[in-house]
């Protein structure tokens, strides 16, 4: 049971990961991540499959085993979220909402800016 849990997050966060690639206010590299912590405890061979892949793999793997994020991957999550934040914080009318907006958006940038960056 656990281990088709693990399985069925592993295929929908893979799922929305590849959907992410398309839409920009998708992120990709959080859903991938937590496909491959999902497949490691389920399937070998979907882990095996993940990290050698020729698209997703290198940057699953950089994250998991030195905890880095490649400059661009960096530079085109703050270059996303940032318009669509702020569009977001236009288009609502409750100045609560606006601030919320903002301040995840500062809270996700610092953590962004805050991981090692790899070439």
């Amino acid at each position: 049971m656990r281990r088709s849990f693990f399985l069925f997050v592993g295929f929908l966060a893979l799922g929305l990961g590849i959907l992410g690639m398309a839409l920009p206010v998708l992120p990709t590299t959080p859903f991938l991540l937590v496909a491959g912590a999902m497949f490691v405890r389920s399937s070998d061979r979907m882990a095996n499959w993940l990290f050698n892949h020729k698209l997703f793999g290198p940057p699953v793997r950089n994250y998991m085993e030195h905890r880095t994020v490649d400059k661009r991957s960096k530079i085109l999550a703050l270059a996303l979220l940032w318009p669509t934040i702020l569009i977001s914080a236009f288009v609502v009318e409750q100045t609560w909402l606006k601030v919320l907006l903002i301040v995840i958006a500062l809270v996700v940038s610092l953590h962004i800016l805050s991981l090692k960056s790899s070439s």
